[in-house]
């Protein structure tokens, strides 16, 4: 096989996220190249400025790839899109694209996208965000035109005694599944965990085989499902696709 003749995907995730490389080269299964682009450091400034720049600096970051021939790119930050809304979310891609000459998606706009291939529209929403944040993006669905059931919040373990500690890098699968199984999900919902950063692939496995009918969307499988279907021409999963990929093709209307 020759690697260099492969699909290109451009990548651009915050500093500190450790999961959305090692979660989409996993997904993708080296039939896609994975090129990354960081946002830089923001030290010293709260959650909301630091999602806030990550906007601003966006387009210079994606222009980190300088003349590079990518065929696609997909910005894995989840959670500074929520504050674009749906539709300044949808625009800002747009001029992205234009800007770019390739398609640029945001994981948002590919679960938007998932969530209308498999006729979802209510949501069970797992979240390992500070409150404000969880608010924030229930409001982004809702204002989708989704109908979001439910939270399940799931913190990073704290120590002993202290208060919820939010971290989606340090939340683990056993913390996901005990709080998914404690929560109850509603029946005939989506289950959407949100988050390129917090690692869910050994819980969507157990999920998927705890309830097959289920549908299971996370911002980085939208994102790999996306890319999938946007450097492929729209020829979908594809055969030996990875089973949680080929698991949402099955299911798309």
């Amino acid at each position: 096989m020759d690697l260099l003749s492969l699909p290109r995907l451009g990548l651009v995730v915050p500093p500190e996220n450790p999961t959305a490389e090692p979660e989409f080269a996993t997904l993708l299964d080296h039939r896609v190249n994975v090129y990354t682009a960081r946002f830089p450091t923001t030290p010293g400034i709260g959650l909301r400025d630091m999602l806030e720049s990550y906007n601003r600096v966006l387009p210079e970051t994606l222009g980190q790839f300088g003349g590079m021939r990518l065929d696609g790119a997909v910005v894995a930050c989840s959670a500074s899109h929520y504050l674009l809304g749906p539709d300044g979310d949808r625009a800002f891609c747009a001029e992205l694209s234009a800007r770019a000459g390739f398609p640029v998606t945001s994981s948002t706009q590919a679960v938007l996208a998932a969530c209308d291939a498999l006729g979802v529209r209510r949501l069970t929403l797992v979240s390992p965000y500070e409150p404000w944040l969880t608010d924030t993006s229930r409001a982004f669905w809702e204002r989708a035109g989704l109908v979001v059931e439910g939270t399940v919040s799931v913190p990073a373990r704290p120590a002993p005694g202290a208060a919820p500690h939010y971290d989606p890098y340090q939340v683990t699968t056993a913390e996901i599944l005990d709080r998914t199984a404690a929560a109850g999900l509603p029946a005939g919902t989506a289950v959407m965990f949100t988050g390129t950063g917090m690692g869910t692939l050994a819980a969507l496995r157990e999920l998927a085989r705890r309830e097959p009918g289920r549908v299971l969307l996370t911002s980085n499988l939208a994102a790999a499902w996306w890319a999938r279907r946007a450097l492929a021409g729209g020829a979908g999963a594809g055969a030996g696709a990875h089973p949680l990929l080929a698991r949402l093709e099955t299911a798309a209307v």
